[in-house]
This record gives structure tokens, C-alpha cells and sequence, in this order.
């Protein structure tokens, strides 16, 4: 049973979505299909970005997947992409050191590693006066600029839901993998005030939540 995996399919541990197959079922939080809806809200409060940092661990094969995707979102939209390949805690300070002066924009990939980090790499990002985006929300309560991701609230409730028919006998692989249907917008004003940088009323009016 997972709840948190970005592509199930491509990380091999079902076979479709209708039908896993095997002994597992889940829930898909569907970051490679918003990757470019998250390009698109910095692109909102950044109507110049011209260069997006990715920051990411290359060794992780959803990262992998997900930086592919968001590059070719950039590229639609005339945005260069340089990708920082984080594989250890001890490679997030040289990988965002050597970004200086060379980006508009910092994207953090999601991962276990980047998430432990996310509080060394915000206040990086903000020494740099980096924008960051986020998919989590724990990215911009602890400092990042925006998130826009899965409603973690809602798929812990359907997860348990999930555990509770296969508790009552229903075989995990004739379970269809369900994908996020809920997701919210998450801004930090305070990050926002500290990077100098405007956010749009209507950006604002459509955030699901304000950090203020």
C-alpha cells in the first residue's frame, strides 16, 4: 500500500493504474502532470524568468522523470533549464553555490532527501534571492516562496480508506490505483516581502492558503 508516489508506473510497482496487478494499490500524487502548472504560477509572479535551477536527486528515478518533464514545459515557454544533482546532504550547498548569478528561479524536485533539507535550502535560496517552488506545502512553511501540490489532508483520508478494504479482505492488486484529485496553492508573503517581489492580487485570490 503507498500513498506517495509520484509515478507508480514508471517506478515499476504496478502494472496500470486500473489494474495494479501483483499485491500493491495506492494513491498517485501526480507530480510529473503538474510540473508545468507549477512553471506556470512562477511564471505568474516572475512574468521575466528566463532561467529555472532545478534541484534534484538524479539517482531517484521519479526525479529523474519529473525533471524531464518540467524541461520541456520550460523550453515551451523560451525557459533555460540548468538541473543541480543532489545525492547526498553534503552536495546541497556547492550545487545551489554554483548556481549564483546564473538563474531566476530555484525548483525543488520532490524527494525524501530535499524535503529533510527543505530549512537549509530556503534559507540558501533566500541568501541568494532565489524564488522557490515547491510541490509540498512543508516547503513554503518553512520558508520557500510557493507550492502547488496534492492535498496531502485529503489523500491521507483516502489512503486510510484504501487500508480498510484490503483489512476486510479485498485483494490490493484488484484495487485501482486512485491519482490526487485535490490540490492546493500555498504562498509565503513573508518570503515574498524578503525577495522584493509583488505577488499578483488574483495569484492571491486563488491561493488555497497565506503565509503572512
Amino acid at each position: 500500500m503507498f500513498a506517495l508516489l509520484a509515478d507508480p508506473i514508471g517506478s515499476g510497482y504496478i502494472a496500470s493504474l486500473a489494474r495494479p496487478g501483483g499485491n500493491a494499490t495506492g494513491l498517485s500524487i501526480q507530480t510529473l502532470e503538474t510540473a508545468a502548472k507549477r512553471l506556470e504560477l512562477l511564471r505568474e509572479v516572475m512574468p521575466a524568468l528566463r532561467h529555472l535551477a532545478i534541484l534534484a536527486r538524479l539517482d531517484n528515478p521519479s526525479n529523474v522523470v519529473e525533471v524531464g518533464e518540467l524541461t520541456a514545459a520550460a523550453r515551451s515557454l523560451g525557459v533555460d533549464v540548468a538541473t543541480a544533482n543532489a545525492r547526498r546532504a553534503e552536495d546541497i550547498v556547492p550545487a545551489l553555490d554554483a548556481l549564483r548569478g546564473r538563474t531566476d528561479a530555484l525548483y525543488i524536485v520532490s524527494d525524501p532527501l530535499l524535503l529533510d533539507n527543505r530549512v537549509r535550502i530556503n534559507t540558501l535560496a533566500l541568501g541568494a534571492r532565489l524564488p522557490t517552488m515547491y510541490n509540498y506545502r512543508g516547503g513554503v512553511e518553512t520558508g520557500g516562496l510557493m507550492s502547488y501540490g496534492t492535498d496531502m489532508q485529503h489523500l491521507w483520508r483516502r489512503a486510510a480508506e484504501l487500508v480498510d478494504k484490503i483489512l476486510r479482505g479485498t485483494k490490493a492488486g484488484n484495487i485501482p490505483v486512485e491519482q490526487a484529485t485535490k490540490f492546493e496553492l500555498l504562498i509565503n508573503l513573508v518570503a515574498a516581502k524578503a525577495l522584493g517581489l509583488e505577488i499578483p492580487a488574483m495569484l492571491l485570490a486563488r491561493a488555497d492558503g497565506v503565509i503572512e
